[in-house]
């Protein structure tokens, strides 16, 4: 068995905006305290769809990983790291690629989606095409059992357990298998051995889960075994073959939806966005001048607080006391739209002071950050090429 693991990733979009924090990243934070996790800068998802304009690729990437570390993401609890930094991503989808029926990348969900919504582009690529696949490789590569994602990419999530059950269907069974199983069983010694055999028995003659559990149990304290072996007792206690690329489970998370400035969702493409660290005076400016109840003209005039962007931000911000404040205050006329606003001010500056104070280290050194993600490419690397080494071997590429 493997260790449990989160992985996440994002594409570089540059300095990123309230609705990304709001969205992602504070789950981020909260994972990163349960979980070993893997979050890593997206960069060659990036030009599946912006192929031709690279150039701010980069710039965009550092800015970005500061925004996670001004958020709150730790380098010290979880890896962060560049994709295009750990060559084995595309590795694992060149050698999927050559077992990846063509429907089923046609029938994902997204890909005749992203193509209505971004017509103004030419997405009759292999890349664009392919996109889901280096998507389940960037997830297969780290062996990762757990992806947080939103209801609408579960299907992704599928496909990417669809391609490593046919991987392991079709390169999980070695020549030979049960005899190297049956000699591994001796590696264990006369007494482990011979609890193996009864555990494996009562699972598959009675489907006992808790003879499976302390199977594994069993194996993980095996120091002696080689990881092949390790594998192949793993694969024979349940009746398989090697398992070699673990199926992730899609961890559908729970995230706010981050109004914008306007009330339709916080996105640069509207322009209605606020920066996770933008100037104080800034996010003042917008927030005070952001539109309201379009029925109420004059202060006097009584407001409906549900047809206010600003009471969108109330949900996310304010206390139930103070919604309920706003609520009598603006359907009464009772306060005004500024006297509205200004909790919401004051609760976005609360947000991002510390956002500011963690960031400020990064900007005065960039040293650090291009620190931080060396070494997150370094220990990225080490788990993709072990992953590498046991696919290649699966597949007869091992040159041994």
């Amino acid at each position: 068995m493997y260790a449990e693991k989160v992985l996440s990733g994002m594409r570089p979009t540059g300095r990123l905006h309230l609705g990304h924090y709001h969205g992602v990243l504070k789950n981020w934070v909260q994972l990163q305290q349960e979980y070993p996790c893997l979050f890593f800068v997206a960069d060659w998802h990036a030009l599946t769809t912006h192929y031709e304009e690279p150039g701010r690729i980069v710039d965009d990437a550092w800015e970005m990983v500061i925004d996670w570390l001004a958020a709150g993401v730790d380098p010290s609890q979880a890896t962060l790291f560049i994709q295009s930094r750990v060559a084995e991503h595309a590795e694992l989808q060149l050698l999927l690629s050559m077992m990846t029926p063509l429907g089923w990348l046609e029938r994902v969900p997204t890909y005749k989606d992203q193509q209505e919504k971004l017509s103004h582009k030419d997405l009759s690529t292999y890349g664009f095409l392919g996109y889901p696949l280096l998507q389940a490789a960037d997830i297969l590569i780290y062996r990762a059992n757990r992806v947080p994602v939103g209801e609408d990419q579960v299907p992704h999530i599928e496909f990417t357990r669809e391609i490593a059950r046919r991987f392991n269907h079709l390169y999980g069974r070695e020549v030979g298998f049960e005899e190297k199983a049956r000699e591994a069983v001796k590696q264990l010694g006369k007494k482990r051995a011979k609890l193996y055999e009864e555990l494996r028995t009562r699972y598959q003659e009675r489907g006992e889960a808790d003879a499976l559990e302390q199977a594994h149990a069993l194996l993980d304290e095996a120091q002696s075994l080689s990881h092949g072996d390790r594998e192949r007792l793993f694969g024979y206690l349940e009746g398989s073959g090697k398992m070699i690329l673990v199926e992730p489970d899609a961890l559908l998370t729970a995230s706010a939806r981050m109004p914008g400035l306007d009330g339709q969702k916080m996105s640069k493409s509207y322009g209605n966005t606020i920066a996770l660290r933008e100037d104080p005076a800034s996010v003042t400016r917008k927030i005070r001048t952001m539109q309201t109840d379009p029925q109420r003209v004059r202060r006097s005039d009584p407001g409906d607080p549900e047809k206010c962007p600003v009471w969108d931000f109330h949900a996310i911000y304010s206390s139930e006391p103070t919604r309920q404040w706003v609520r009598e205050g603006c359907t009464s006329a009772g306060i005004g739209c500024l006297e509205c606003k200004q909790p919401v001010i004051e609760a976005v500056l609360r947000e991002q002071e510390p956002m500011h104070e963690r960031a400020q280290l990064y900007l005065d050194d960039p040293h650090l950050v291009r620190n931080i993600v060396a070494d997150g490419c370094d220990r990225a690397r080490k788990l993709a090429q072990e992953t590498m080494r046991d696919v290649r071997e699966a597949m007869g590429l091992d040159y041994n």
